[in-house]
């Protein structure tokens, strides 16, 4: 028995789903899986994840245990989308969540100016390669989000020259953060002027212009929820699918965001305007992923 609607299954097609439907798919997803793995994880716990995709790399995702009568037991389930695109290569520290058996990856991205953390999809290959949690270095990662609410913002007005200009001075300024977190005083007073002059520009735009014409990108934290973020991001591919069950058509786009690049599933009704690529978009994510423990 589950006891709840998980608050992000419209964001794979699933939104008018009822509790007795959803009761009765997860049984089924229990008898006859797309895809199955276990695992025994550091205290010698069993770990099974079944999985059902409704349409390419969409899908849902089963963890718990057998019994000794062979039935399995659900611990939880969640709504997916397994990204393909490399977002980063970094050092990750991954966490055990408290409330139950699922684990949670930080990565200090310098490009978001946050630290990055997202749902761990990939569990059973951690729990396989015997990685403890804690801190593990220089791994790649792919990150892929779920939305359920935004809305597609038409592209600034740029050039060639520009789009490169920018990307040196995001690359200078990376290099920048690098040097200062190593102590290097040149550096932190180079990134103290910057950011004065940073705001002096954009509260001299803002009087004149729309905020969404100044900031082309941004990556923050919403709400209390550790892996939830509000997003604007260029969109570089964009194509679409149909959850097989219910017929209702997803979006999946290639996003770059402060020139991190993922991967974002959204219901189409549940996205204002028409995505294509050049354009932008804006909205809440719930941030997946998975890291390389080969």
């Amino acid at each position: 028995m589950v006891s709840n609607v998980h608050q992000y299954l419209p964001a794979i097609g699933f939104s008018k789903i009822k509790k007795r439907e959803l009761e009765n798919l997860l049984q089924e997803i229990t008898l006859r899986p797309d895809y199955q793995e276990s695992a025994i994880d550091f205290e010698g716990n069993q770990f099974v994840e079944l999985r059902y995709m409704v349409a390419d790399n969409v899908g849902l995702v089963l963890r718990g245990i057998y019994n000794e009568d062979d039935e399995f037991i659900l611990d939880y389930y969640y709504p997916t989308y397994f990204g393909e695109s490399i977002s980063s290569k970094n050092d990750v520290e991954v966490i055990k969540q408290s409330d139950k058996d699922n684990y949670l990856v930080m990565c200090d991205e310098i490009r978001l100016g946050v630290n990055l953390i997202f749902q761990l999809q990939n569990m059973g290959e951690f729990l396989r390669n015997n990685i403890m949690a804690g801190k593990s270095g220089d791994r790649t990662i792919r990150l892929a989000a779920l939305s359920l609410d935004a809305k597609i913002i038409l592209p600034l007005y740029d050039n060639e020259k520009s789009r490169i200009k920018e990307k040196m001075n995001n690359k200078k300024r990376i290099d920048l953060f690098e040097q200062a977190r190593e102590g290097n005083e040149e550096a932190l007073e180079s990134l103290t002027m910057d950011e004065i002059d940073l705001y002096q520009r954009i509260s001299r735009r803002v009087t004149r212009e729309d905020i969404l014409s100044v900031v082309t990108s941004y990556f923050m934290p919403f709400g209390i929820e550790n892996d939830k973020y509000d997003i604007l991001g260029d969109i570089l591919d964009v194509k679409s699918l149909v959850n097989h069950l219910t017929m209702e058509e997803l979006y999946i786009m290639i996003i770059e965001s402060n020139d991190v690049v993922f991967e974002v599933c959204i219901n189409k009704k549940n996205l204002f305007g028409e995505p294509a690529v050049g354009r932008r978009f804006k909205g809440t994510i719930w941030l997946q992923g998975t890291v390389d423990f080969s």
